[in-house]
């Protein structure tokens, strides 16, 4: 569980340029309990909620990320799927 909260703090604050919070180092636009992931051949930015995590599916997924790319890479936690795919699987889990 240690290792996925580094994963999470350091994608919360890695990515494109933005405003971060002086006080914990975060991203001013990633509420507390979300995360910041990257999704497809644009990596296109998504904030999701830490609760996403206990489902299958999404564990799926970041389990072909870390194959795929790996955690320790400069671009944040980066999906391996299509942005249409990662919207309808996400869609589920929002209901």
């Amino acid at each position: 569980m240690a290792v996925l909260k580094k994963i999470l703090k350091r994608c919360s604050s890695l990515g494109k340029k933005q405003e971060y919070d002086n006080d914990c180092g975060l991203p001013m636009d990633v509420p507390k309990g979300h995360f910041a992931v990257y999704v497809g051949e644009n990596r296109s930015r998504y904030v999701v909620p830490i609760s996403f995590l206990t489902h299958p599916d999404f564990q799926c997924l970041l389990q072909q990320a870390q194959e795929e790319f790996g955690f320790a890479h400069d671009f944040g936690l980066t999906i391996p799927c299509e942005e249409v795919v990662f919207e309808s699987l996400t869609s589920i889990y929002r209901c």
